[in-house]
């Protein structure tokens, strides 16, 4: 009798829980909602397409297409090292290690140092892939706001800020993600709004702050700071060769080696985790 009423009472402890629990999602969900912002209609226009050509030049665009490699720490876990004239990523977290042929999407992947093969590379390739989608894009998608597929559209916002909605109808993970971008008098951005599918909640703010100029002379934000947390990037460094940035054997030698799909294969020296 005695272990029939502990039973109870554990199952009653854990429904309240449950229900709290419960309530606070739903509460916190519904505050969310609240603050939901409709995405602004986007008009494409000659003035907006001109706000954007300033928008790029104000971070030294022509600077960024004369970067040829650019390494940098993603939230202080995921590291990039991006070699953009052959268009190979690294990436890095924890004891993984991979690398990319960014045109393909094929490549290889290590393990506390042991290659890995068969569905588990690819799970961990693909991985990469999303990452480095996701991270090179906060790195610098100013460069990208006249990609292929984007739409261009002015905003009217209050005060003197200027407002360039940018949308992405193709491309990277998630297409059809949109980007209002507020800018400051310098044609530089101060901020932008969001309207992304892993966000549930539109015009999500961050900041764009902590510009670096990169030794090519290409200016890239490193901080931004959201309501709920923010997104930093550390040790970022670009060159206008791989090999100015990473002196030494080529690290993407164990992708572009002839049969670079025999398992048990080493990374070249200093490519390791």
């Amino acid at each position: 009798m005695i272990h029939h009423r502990l039973r109870s009472d554990t199952a009653r402890r854990r429904l309240r829980w449950w229900i709290l629990a419960s309530g606070l999602v739903l509460f916190l969900g519904l505050t969310y909602l609240a603050e939901s912002e409709p995405r602004p209609k986007l008009e494409p226009s000659a003035g907006a397409d001109a706000l954007a050509e300033a928008m790029i030049a104000a971070v030294h665009g022509q600077a960024w297409q004369e970067t040829g490699a650019v390494r940098w720490t993603f939230r202080g876990s995921r590291q990039h090292l991006w070699d953009r004239k052959r268009q190979l990523e690294r990436a890095r977290w924890d004891d993984v290690e991979v690398l990319i042929d960014l045109a393909t999407r094929q490549g290889r992947a290590w393990k506390q140092g042991e290659e890995v093969a068969g569905p588990e590379r690819d799970k961990l390739v693909e991985k990469a892939w999303e990452a480095w989608v996701n991270d090179s894009f906060w790195l610098n998608p100013v460069v990208k706001a006249f990609d292929e597929g984007t739409r261009r559209g002015l905003v009217q916002l209050d005060g003197n800020d200027r407002g360039l909605l940018v949308e992405y109808s193709s491309g990277g993970v998630t297409p059809g993600d949109a980007y209002l971008w507020i800018l400051g008098p310098d044609d530089r951005p101060v901020r932008w709004k969001m309207w992304v599918s892993i966000i549930p909640v539109g015009g999500v703010e961050a900041s764009w702050e902590g510009w670096t100029e990169l030794e090519t002379g290409a200016l890239v934000a490193t901080r931004h700071k959201l309501a709920l947390g923010k997104v930093d990037l550390t040790d970022v460094a670009g060159a206008a060769n791989l090999t100015d940035l990473e002196p030494g054997p080529d690290p993407f030698a164990p992708l572009l080696a002839a049969g670079s799909e025999a398992a048990g294969a080493a990374p070249a020296a200093g490519s390791g985790p």
